[in-house]
């Protein structure tokens, strides 16, 4: 299985591709889409969704995960990060990806073990993790680890699956003077 890691921005999205083969995890690709801050809003998320949609073409991942997004004190960025996140889930899912959703904090906790790590420290254990990757930003390491957190989850969740659910039991008469009835 494939999957595509997406770590949203209005500037700058992160993108990392991985390959999971049971318990193993090996790098693909990973990199940014940037776009021109200074054109308007629609030029920018149109150029998100192209660049995006680019990668997707370009991998053939078979699912995709998104980091959600924080909400922060200033309402107005908060929103403008929102249509960014909308557009970069809208990319694979018109592809006809599976498209899964993980808060900052889990994949940190995933990946570092705690969810309040820096980003330096996601990246030292993305390499760790994905030997063999430059991460020249820190956004591709945060949207490897997005992936990474996906295919281990993905994978508790198969199994999960896969165990047979039992039938509940009838509930029992309440008892009543010591008798059930």
């Amino acid at each position: 299985m494939r999957v595509i890691g997406l770590d949203p921005g209005l500037r700058v999205t992160g993108w990392g591709v991985i390959e999971v083969t049971g318990n193993r995890l090996r790098h693909l690709g990973d990199g940014v889409v940037r776009v021109d801050a200074d054109a308007p809003m629609s030029e920018r998320l149109a150029a998100l969704f192209d660049g995006v949609s680019a990668v997707i073409a370009e991998y053939a991942p078979d699912e995709a995960a998104v980091e959600e997004t924080f909400v922060n004190r200033n309402a107005s960025s908060t929103l403008k990060l929102g249509h960014a996140r909308g557009v970069v889930m809208l990319a694979p899912a018109k592809a006809g990806l599976p498209v899964a959703e993980y808060a900052a904090t889990l994949v940190k906790k995933s990946i570092v073990g705690g969810g309040h790590a820096a980003k330096d420290q996601v990246g030292a254990m993305i390499r760790a993790i994905l030997p063999g990757c430059i991460l020249d930003m820190p956004d591709a390491a945060d949207a490897l680890a997005v992936a990474v957190c996906h295919a281990h989850h993905a994978e508790s969740r198969r199994r999960l699956a896969m165990i047979p659910v039992l039938p509940k039991r009838p509930a029992r008469a309440p008892r009543v003077g010591g008798v059930r009835r």
